[in-house]
């Protein structure tokens, strides 16, 4: 039946090309059997109607003789190349073409029915179809559940445009040493060694609205110990932040997208300049999978006005060289005087970034800060949110060489990576901070420097070994000039149990902390880190 059908399927266009020139001809025709058994026997020279010298396409029956031409291979004109489609044909000569062209389907069908199913191919797989009965009937009901589910799924999914990410930390942490650093290198009290667990969470929303966009919103909650006061100085801080009691609260809103081939991020709350441009530290950087030290991790210029609201533009000139600019309001929320969007504390950026290869790159940075004590004016002894000129790292003089008076910086840094292969990374930066205090006029001179080494795929792929070496803030010259110098040293290995979960051990060692004649202080961390 299914061989009578494909018959009646190729032998329909012949049927229909032939009464088409059948009907277009005479009926009377004179032509001998002995010139058209002649003529039949060199049809196969013509294999396509272009060969025909008197067929146009402009022919209205030109469709008709391509398609019996080029896809039967039959009706293909005389030897000479002519079609004469114009003079009459006698009936010896549509027996002739026709009997052509059926030869030629009946090789089609004979080719195209040779690999078709036998009786014998349906009766096994009848056979095999009982035998695996039970087990196509298991099949079709789990499709069935997982379409159900799939559905369920769709109705209830928590957002088609919006991505949620996890992050939680877990971290043992703890200092060793004699006593606590004082400003003047007298003996302290004795450090404070309990060792604490604590813990960080973080859940981030990230929405897209065109594809090109982000806007990101981060609840935190954390109760995470100020390693700095255990040992009596902020060069001791951890990386992963410090304080609270595990309230849950938004600590970072941004909306990011592109205008023209620029990149434009606007911060409500949480601004950080250092997240929003290039800072040249690559994986140390991270304070969750990187450096466990608030000092290790990038220049302090970049944490000026760090949590307040502005924006940032970032515009790439070539592939090599880009700019950025920014500018964060560290009290945009306070309308009291004093404060608000351009009166309170605040910092400008900019930045040119030169990446010659993804093996090299350098920055140069310029921060212009301003920072005040924003109640000094109601209750100065009762100060809460006084000046910090080094980020909150480095000694208690280099963040407030003036006490709570306000204090105006002019900040350079210069920052750098180097890629020496796959497995080694080298870093590090310089910054210089000139203080001014508003009132006064008073001038300090601030530096810092840090040289980075980090060690990629480190006895397993995913790990992470890291040094830095470096000398947190300190006054060179001016008011408050610290003669003793810290020096500062780093350790670490983060080794990945799998693609969401690390552990990393590291320890921090402080020389002479608080640039004065003190013990040194030891700080240690086991930070376990999930993301999801």
């Amino acid at each position: 039946m299914a061989i009578q059908s494909l018959k009646a399927i190729l032998i329909a266009p012949v049927l229909l090309g032939a009464s088409v020139i059948l009907s277009a001809a005479p009926a009377k025709a004179e032509v001998s059997v002995a010139s058209l058994a002649q003529e039949s026997s060199d049809m196969g020279a013509v294999t396509s109607v272009s060969q025909l010298s008197d067929v146009k396409p402009t022919d209205w029956a030109f469709q008709a003789l391509q398609s019996l031409v080029e896809r039967y291979g039959c009706i293909a004109g005389y030897p000479d190349k002519t079609y004469r489609g114009n003079r009459a044909m006698t009936r010896y000569e549509f027996a002739a073409g026709l009997n052509s062209c059926m030869d030629r389907v009946n090789d089609l069908i004979a080719a195209s029915t040779a690999d078709m199913v036998k009786k014998e191919d349906l009766a096994t797989l009848r056979k095999l179809q009982e035998q695996f009965a039970a087990e196509l009937a298991t099949l079709r009901g789990r499709v069935d559940g997982l379409e159900s589910k799939v559905a369920t799924l769709e109705k209830q999914q928590f957002s088609t445009t919006t991505k949620l990410r996890g992050e939680v930390i877990f971290a043992l942490a703890g200092a060793l040493g004699q006593t606590k650093a004082t400003t003047t290198g007298a003996a302290g009290a004795g450090l404070d060694t309990n060792t604490t667990f604590s813990d960080r969470v973080r859940l981030t929303l990230a929405t897209s609205f065109t594809g090109k966009d982000t806007l990101l919103t981060r609840l935190n909650a954390r109760n995470v110990p100020n390693m700095g006061t255990a040992i009596g100085s902020n060069m001791g801080r951890l990386s992963f932040g410090d304080g609270g009691d595990n309230s849950i609260t938004i600590d970072k809103a941004y909306y990011r997208f592109l205008l023209g081939d620029a990149r434009v991020t606007v911060d409500a709350t949480g601004g950080e300049l250092y997240s929003n441009v290039e800072n040249f530290n690559g994986q140390l950087a991270s304070d969750s999978t990187g450096s466990i030290s608030r000092f290790g991790r990038f220049n302090p210029i970049y944490r000026y006005a760090q949590g307040g609201s502005g924006a940032t533009v970032n515009y790439s000139f070539t592939p090599q060289i880009g700019f950025s600019a920014g500018f964060l309001a560290k009290n945009a929320n306070d309308p009291t005087a004093g404060n608000g969007l351009f009166n309170g504390g605040n910092a400008i950026l900019a930045q040119l970034e030169y990446k010659a290869s993804n093996n090299f790159g350098l920055g140069l940075t310029y921060v212009r800060g301003y920072d005040r004590n924003s109640t000094a004016a109601v209750a100065p002894a009762a100060a809460t949110d006084r000046p910090v000129v080094s980020g909150g790292v480095g000694s208690t003089l280099s963040n407030r060489p003036f006490g709570d008076l306000a204090t105006t910086s002019d900040n350079f840094g210069i920052q750098g990576s180097f890629k020496l292969s796959d497995a080694i990374n080298l870093g590090g930066w310089v910054g210089y901070t000139s203080a001014t205090a508003a009132v006064s006029g008073n001038n300090a001179s601030i530096w810092n420097w840090a040289v980075t080494l980090a060690l990629p795929d480190l006895g397993k792929k995913g790990n992470l070994g890291g040094l830095i070496v470096g000398q947190q803030p300190t006054i060179k010259s001016g008011v408050g000039a610290e003669s003793v110098t810290n020096f500062f040293v780093e350790g670490l290995y983060r080794y990945q149990l799998n693609d969401k979960i690390s552990v990393t051990p590291g320890l921090m060692v402080i020389f002479n902390p608080e640039n004065s004649s003190n013990p040194t202080s030891y700080v240690g961390t086991i930070r376990t880190t999930f993301q999801f």
